[in-house]
């Protein structure tokens, strides 16, 4: 593609905000050397200066922020709402959409929240502002697990069983009418496991809940399947290689996710070439039925007897260097310079 203005928009409030800023960090990088001007913004913050020269801010290749590693503990966000100049409650920082609009289209490097659930992509679209990946409605249904669970019911796609709970309707009674264990207890909007625990018995299930009650007030409670997990990659329609997820102890939670040495991931995993296609095929499945865009990643569980279950939609996953989807494309040729670019050539022909 001929050299384009492009904002990379990473950070934001979420519980991935620092998973965010190293993917965004990555991105900004990639496109820089494909020949794009690239301008790597915190959706949050914004641009905080009273004087915003913006073709400046793409000659010079604006960057707020430099090379960070995710950090074992999730941020604290209230620490960054009190960082912000202006103190606005509005998710955008100064600055933001002015320079968006100038841009030929927005990379979203954000991950969980407001970034990742629809709210972002449905005040672009009245803005007229292009972006990458889904859309407002695909972004919602796929944030939200129970949703996503419906929908992947709906369409024959294999999930496991789960009930959602409501804190509003959540009391001690409730807790004693739970009787599946083990299970696996989430947030419903969350990303990166985090809030999320395994729960063996009921003495643990009411602390667990609490917990994930902490993060939202809708929680997902799910049969627990024991088996391999695996993660596909979707690209405009099309399965990537699949990658299995091996965490050294406990399960792939935040820590396992983005700490060097604490997960094994084999890709292409070792499957049997039926296997391969069929969770390639339910992939696929699952990215039609949500009406996914541009890229997106489907988490599954495999058993042991061969049944599979998809877990999960990611409209913007993860893209720094312990991600899954990069390791993915890597495994069917494709540098992570060359992925950021389909990103963005995929995501412009929704406008055209």
């Amino acid at each position: 593609m001929i050299g384009m203005n492009i904002v990379v928009l990473a950070g934001g409030l979420s519980t991935e905000r620092d998973v965010s800023i190293t993917s965004g960090g990555m991105v900004a990088k990639a496109l820089r050397k494909k020949g794009h001007n690239v301008v790597l913004l915190d959706v949050f913050m914004g641009y905080e200066q009273d004087e915003c020269d913006v073709e400046q801010l793409f000659k010079s290749g604006y960057d707020f922020t430099k090379d960070e590693a995710v950090g074992e503990k999730i941020p604290d966000l209230a620490k960054v709402k009190q960082a912000r100049r202006d103190k606005s409650p509005s998710y955008f920082g100064e600055h933001v959409e002015e320079i968006c609009r100038y841009a030929d289209i927005c990379f979203l490097a954000l991950h969980g929240g407001d970034g990742e659930n629809g709210r972002l992509q449905a005040a672009f679209d009245l803005m007229g502002i292009k972006y990458t990946g889904s859309g407002y409605l695909a972004s919602a249904a796929a944030m939200d697990k129970s949703v996503t669970k419906s929908i992947f019911l709906h369409y024959g796609v294999p999930t496991p069983k789960g009930v959602c709970y409501n804190a509003a309707y959540w009391d001690d009674d409730v807790c004693e009418k739970h009787d599946i264990f083990p299970c696996v207890v989430k947030p419903c909007s969350g990303g990166s496991s985090v809030g999320v625990s395994i729960v063996e018995n009921k003495a643990d299930f009411k602390k667990a809940m609490n917990d994930a009650f902490e993060y939202e007030s809708k929680v997902l409670v799910e049969e627990y399947i024991k088996g391999r997990e695996f993660s596909v990659g979707v690209i405009d329609g099309k399965a990537l290689p699949i990658i299995e997820i091996i965490p050294k102890s406990g399960f792939y939670d935040y820590v396992n996710k983005y700490q060097s040495g604490r997960t094994d991931e084999i890709c292409p995993a070792e499957l049997d070439e039926k296997t391969t296609a069929r969770m390639q095929c339910e992939a696929e499945k699952a990215y039609d039925a949500l009406e996914l865009e541009g890229y997106g990643r489907i988490d599954f569980l495999l058993k042991p007897n061969g049944e599979m279950y998809a877990l999960e939609a990611n409209t913007l996953p993860g893209m720094t260097n312990a991600s899954l989807i990069p390791q993915e494309a890597a495994a069917a040729g494709i540098g992570y310079e060359e992925l950021c670019d389909l990103i963005v050539k995929y995501s412009l022909s929704k406008y055209e």
